[in-house]
């Protein structure tokens, strides 16, 4: 269990092998442990670790790829000096399969943004996993192209893209409340920190909320951004959660609209139809850019909780 305050990274099976492999050094967990409370520069952990200092930059160049380590340039004796500091303090794994807090009523689910079953786009659109473009950049039809499914990155000026969540829980219970979370922005030529568009969540065709998303956010490296994708396009979003329950349906907690859970829960439903996108007919129709958990700033797919309780339950339900 995570001690509060403490910076938790949760990673999935797969992501997980691969940061094992980058922690299976004996002079990267000195480093890590050089930098529990301090930042330092590569001078200091140098003569800290008593090594060369090419060995020093390389395993830290590990360490910031893995994204445990992040590196700041800021005013030095002699010009500017790199400033190492650490991003967390403790790695959670997600093992596979969906997760059910025991004694929360909580169903979570976690979709990769690639993993859609219908795309409408007009250009410009595009795909990406996170080792390379998916078919043609501005050609719809790459969002139907096999490796859809690897996406990390999506965009469209306009349209929307349709999930089937599975309604995981238990057998006669009832929806209480759904969460919807992801990294987003709009999406303008390259990027453009002035770029608004209003962005709609649909729970089961309803229309849970919109969302105006200021710009498009591009022009620096962020945590995710994969090596090869240049700075200059969009890079990130910003990580925002849709939440609807019996008092209605929210965006970070402000409430946009009175559509409550109620209205979007379909008796025995196998699945969830959820839908993001653009209204044609919208006050900024600037597009959309949605990542994955390898790409932008936060470290994870499109993720449901579903909040559930028994109609004979009579305690009274969290709503969170």
């Amino acid at each position: 269990m995570a001690v509060l305050g403490k910076r938790v990274l949760e990673v999935d099976s797969e992501s997980a092998s691969q940061l094992f492999g980058v922690l299976n050094s004996e002079t990267r967990i000195l480093i890590l442990s050089l930098l529990s409370h301090n930042a330092m520069n590569v001078a200091e952990l140098t003569a800290a670790l008593n090594l060369p200092h090419s060995t020093v930059s390389v395993n830290i160049k590990r360490l910031v790829e893995a994204g445990l380590l992040q590196v700041e340039y800021v005013p030095g004796t002699h010009g500017t000096q790199k400033l190492i500091s650490k991003l967390y303090d403790e790695v959670v794994v997600r093992l596979p399969g969906v997760a059910v807090e025991a004694g929360q009523s909580v169903v979570e689910i976690s979709m990769p943004v690639g993993n859609y079953r219908h795309v409408e786009a007009t250009a410009q659109c595009g795909l990406a996993s996170d080792t390379r473009y998916i078919g043609s950049i501005d050609d719809p039809r790459s969002f139907f192209e096999p490796e859809h499914v690897f996406a990390q990155i999506l965009w469209f000026r306009s349209g929307s893209v349709d999930y089937a969540f599975p309604n995981n829980i238990p057998f006669g219970s009832q929806l209480t409340q759904v969460e919807l979370s992801a990294e987003i922005c709009s999406e303008a030529p390259n990027y453009d920190l002035d770029w608004p568009s209003d962005i709609t969540l649909w729970i089961n065709d309803v229309d849970v909320g919109t969302w105006t998303s200021p710009a498009d956010f591009g022009g620096q490296t962020a945590r995710l951004t994969p090596r090869w994708w240049h700075t200059e396009q969009t890079t990130h979003g910003l990580l925002k959660r849709w939440k609807i329950n019996m008092q209605g349906s929210y965006i970070d907690d402000e409430q946009v609209s009175d559509v409550t859970v109620r209205q979007i829960e379909v008796p025995d439903q196998t699945h969830l139809s959820v839908r993001l996108g653009v209204k044609p007919d919208a006050r900024n129709v600037g597009g959309l850019n949605l990542f994955g958990r390898k790409f932008g700033n936060h470290p994870q797919d499109l993720l449901m909780r579903l909040h559930y309780a028994f109609p004979d339950d009579q305690r009274p339900v969290q709503l969170r």
